[in-house]
């Protein structure tokens, strides 16, 4: 491994068949990628689990879960799953909490009250017992009744939070040490989360650095037509997942596209969504245009671009080539 850590990294995961997880994670710290993020999209792969057969894999590379809902595993659970992988593989961790797509939420009869409630609750009470705490709480979206955790976190682990709207953003930045930006974030995006994160920062006193690492989907072939036709159908899934929020509203496209939503989902708006909303919310194209992209990104202010290649049959040869034509584009 290099000693500093290229900006770049990958996501895997959600659409990777789990199988295939551990030799791309192999793959990726042996091509010297900065960092292993593991997305957990339900219902694909699981995150927690993704992220342990990753670690066990490899030897140096920080392995993130991005993002775990707040939801989906009580607190206690949550924090006992990560203190237990970052003793057994110390520095390496990087857990990211947050709500979750809403229609996944309400296909599990999840979604909260007050999700930013919940979200919040949640980070406090993780960070509580990772750090050794007894924890009671009579109210709120979770309760607790002298939970405290056998085998809580030795060395400090950093929490992240994978959120997208203003008020998420500044929670991240006022309660966390970073946050994990979604796929979809175009540069405009990047640029307007990082001023909301230091908001929340400066609204609690923080004055450390605040990790920001993007999520971007990711095609890269020699003929950028091709490239970027790979990548239409994950855009089009994602977008739709997302519907119009944050993302959309700092790219200008909220409207278009809750109207191509009405009119035929996500099949529509795979079909009919312009070119360059392809172009600017994936980092897809030829090598130097990629390199472009994430150079892009890098510029609005995220630390990290994490890529996540698509299609997914061709994953082995996407990262090889982007190690072997991107990474050195970069420096």
């Amino acid at each position: 491994m290099t000693a500093k850590r290229s900006p770049v990294g990958l996501v895997l995961g959600s659409h990777v068949p789990p199988e295939q997880l551990q030799s791309t994670a192999r793959l990726a710290e042996r091509l010297d990628f900065g960092e292993l993020w593991f997305a957990e999209d339900y219902f694909f792969t699981g995150g927690v689990s993704g992220a342990a057969a990753a670690l066990a894999a490899t030897n140096e590379i920080p392995v993130g879960l991005g993002i775990v809902s707040a939801l989906v595993r009580h607190p206690a659970l949550l924090a006992m799953e990560i203190a237990t992988l970052s003793r057994i593989y110390p520095g390496r961790l990087r857990p990211g909490i947050g709500l979750g797509v809403p229609h996944w939420l309400r296909q599990m009869g999840l979604y909260p009250a007050s999700p930013l409630g919940a979200v919040r609750d949640c980070v406090i009470a993780v960070r509580r017992l990772l750090d050794g705490e007894e924890v009671t709480v009579a109210e709120g979206a979770y309760l607790f009744d002298r939970v405290k955790l056998s085998h809580p976190a030795i060395d400090w682990v950093p929490l992240f939070l994978g959120v997208i709207g203003p008020k998420m953003l500044q929670l991240s930045g006022a309660v966390a040490n970073g946050t994990v930006l979604s796929v979809g974030a175009s540069p405009a995006y990047v640029r307007w989360a990082r001023q909301q994160i230091g908001a929340g920062a400066a609204s609690a006193g923080r004055t450390d650095h605040h990790q920001v690492t993007s999520f971007a989907i990711f095609s890269v072939d020699r003929n950028s037509r091709r490239a970027r036709e790979a990548a239409r159908a994950p855009v089009a899934f994602y977008l739709a997942a997302g519907g119009a929020n944050a993302l959309t509203d700092a790219y200008g496209i909220s409207d278009e596209l809750t109207e191509m939503l009405a009119r035929g989902g996500s099949g529509l708006l795979e079909r009919e969504m312009p070119d360059r909303w392809v172009e600017d919310l994936a980092i897809a194209g030829d090598p130097e245009e990629c390199a472009a992209g994430v150079r892009a990104h890098l510029d609005a202010g995220a630390d990290s671009v994490a890529l996540f290649p698509m299609p997914v049959e061709r994953a082995t040869e996407l990262v090889e080539l982007a190690a072997r034509e991107i990474l050195p584009r970069l420096g």
